[in-house]
């Protein structure tokens, strides 16, 4: 006779501004839209390193670091053990990634949404300035096939 276990499917987790994230795939869905941020790095409760820079990757390869510089970090989620949501006095949430008795703390400088507003900004400014370019260079194309038919 066998005791099976009746098949019973395990929510998963639900967590809501504090808690404690283990699946990589989750800790990078958390990190890829910080954007700006105000980062702590500490070991063994002893401050490190500290400033601002903007989030400009964050990734999975247990074959390359975690950087911080000029800046900007190159986050890599293999890097830590888990990442811990925590929310400061003033309810605003920050995130804790553990390694050991190392953290390394990011404080979110704007929101998701700011963050891909200026993204979108960005990319179409830069899409205005292309065509302002382009059609510089066919004026001066135009102007050009015009002057060698004199």
């Amino acid at each position: 006779m066998s005791h099976h276990l009746p098949h019973t499917k395990i929510p998963a987790p639900c967590i809501v501004n504090m808690g404690i994230v283990v699946n990589k795939l989750d800790i990078r869905q958390l990190l890829r839209d910080l954007g700006r941020v105000h980062y702590i790095y500490t070991q063994e409760n002893k401050l490190l390193s500290e400033g601002d820079g903007d989030v400009m990757e964050v990734f999975a390869n247990s074959h390359r670091s975690t950087l911080v510089t000029n800046h900007a970090l190159y986050v890599n989620v293999d890097s830590f053990d888990y990442l811990e949501l925590k929310q400061s006095p003033q309810q605003e949430t920050y995130f804790d990634l553990i390694q050991e008795q190392m953290c390394l703390r990011l404080i979110p400088l704007s929101t998701p949404l700011q963050a891909r507003r200026d993204r979108q900004f960005n990319v179409t400014v830069i899409e205005a300035m292309m065509d302002q370019v382009l059609a510089a260079r066919w004026d001066a194309e135009i102007d050009d096939d015009c002057c060698d038919s004199f």
